[in-house]
């Protein structure tokens, strides 16, 4: 069984090829960029342009580059007219249309034999429609939650004005796109329930439903820095956006200032820069962390915290988790957390639900320390090679019942 995979970007650090790979059945890796560079110079580009370091660093020494298909000269043109409409306010439209135009390149390949092309969501409908008239096992990826986060982010953006302007309706066919590739594909795969639930609430068929969740494989040490006599340390790390709950967290802050507590918020800023100013004292923004910096931000903390209004999957609880630290999450995203083993869930947009689990590490000084053995367990279980198995079970279900 040979597989093509096509997506733009890495894609989770170009997982699903990997995984096929690994397993002897990658055909080939379609992709809009693919580093022509060494990847060790990432790591010097970083400080200078974040934006040329992960250019350098979207590569992988497991793949063969006689197995990869980059289309680099659209993807760099592609980058720059995407830069160019966000700086007029046109992103989701120059978006839309710049997936159109990668599926559409990925369906005029002439590709190796294939049994199996797995496309991800946006940029995969005429590839898709392509291949399944050529008789092959179509799979699409819905990378998120699909047109049910959109119009959640501009609920919130209504209740804290503040942190984001209140967005409009998203450009017409974004994401019918996404609609129209359920409909092509002869199995539809998301990361959790929770995308599950709401993608068939927008008239995804169940039946062609399948969850995979994402894996994990740390490459840094996940030992974590004892550092006694210290404020609890709790990690926010991703983009700091209205979607993954910011706003809550702030507010939970507020209510912890008078306690051995202190927050670092790693990632890029997806806020006003005025609403820094309602935060307290206790939390420090370190703004955008490098790849090759973040096992160290992980070892320097005690607790992650994941307030996420909504996540296809976030894998960075499975990251925290493989680093040894408890997480406390909200139901909204994959299911990773073992409440009371691994960390703790609490309702979205809670605040008092949030900074009464925040206050549960101060008052049980060894709580933290004694869920570390269990995270790391549970972090494990997201491996590559359970992926590649979760896949395959896709791939051999679909193919029986194509031929029932």
């Amino acid at each position: 069984m040979q597989v093509v995979v096509a997506h733009k970007g890495a894609r989770e650090h170009f997982l699903a090829a990997r995984a096929l790979h690994r397993g002897g059945q990658l055909c080939r890796l379609v992709t809009d960029w693919y580093s022509p560079w060494p990847a060790r110079w990432s790591g010097a580009l970083a400080s200078l342009a974040p934006w040329a370091a992960r250019a350098v660093g979207a590569s992988t020494p497991e793949l063969p580059r006689s197995k990869i298909i980059a289309l680099n000269a659209f993807g760099l043109r592609s980058r720059v007219r995407l830069r160019r409409a966000e700086r007029r306010g046109r992103l989701l439209y120059a978006m839309r249309d710049d997936d159109a135009a990668f599926a559409r390149r990925v369906s005029a390949l002439r590709l190796p034999a294939h049994d199996v092309f797995l496309g991800f969501s946006y940029a995969a409908l005429e590839a898709l429609q392509a291949e399944r008239a050529r008789g092959v096992l179509t799979l699409v990826d819905q990378i998120d939650p699909g047109r049910m986060e959109w119009d959640l982010i501009r609920e919130e953006a209504e209740r804290w004005p503040s942190y984001a302007e209140t967005s409009g309706d998203p450009p017409s066919g974004y994401y019918e796109r996404a609609e129209a590739e359920w409909r092509a594909a002869d199995a539809v795969l998301v990361n959790s329930a929770w995308s599950r639930d709401a993608i068939m609430k927008r008239g995804a068929d169940p039946a062609k439903i399948e969850i995979i969740p994402l894996a994990y494989e740390a490459n840094d040490s996940t030992e974590s820095i004892s550092r006694p006599n210290r404020p609890l340390t709790v990690l926010w790390l991703g983009s700091v956006i209205l979607r993954k709950g910011i706003p809550y967290l702030v507010e939970a802050a507020k209510r912890l200032t008078h306690e051995p507590i202190r927050f670092v918020i790693a990632g890029p800023l997806g806020i006003r820069v005025e609403a820094l100013k309602e935060a307290p004292s206790n939390i420090k923004w370190l703004g955008p962390v490098p790849r090759s910096e973040t096992a160290r931000v992980y070892r320097e903390a005690d607790v992650f915290v994941l307030p996420t209004l909504s996540d296809g999957f976030a894998i960075t609880q499975v990251e925290a988790m493989a680093h040894g630290l408890p997480v406390i999450a909200t139901p909204n995203c994959g299911a990773v957390v073992d409440d009371g083993r691994t960390g703790f869930l609490v309702p979205p947009r809670d605040v008092v639900a949030l900074a009464a689990a925040l206050r549960r590490f101060v008052r049980e000084p060894a709580l933290a320390s004694s869920m570390r053995e269990e995270c790391r367990a549970t972090a494990a279980r997201f491996s590559l090679e359970a992926y590649h198995r979760r896949l395959n079970e896709i791939i051999e279900k679909r193919q029986r019942l194509r031929t029932s």
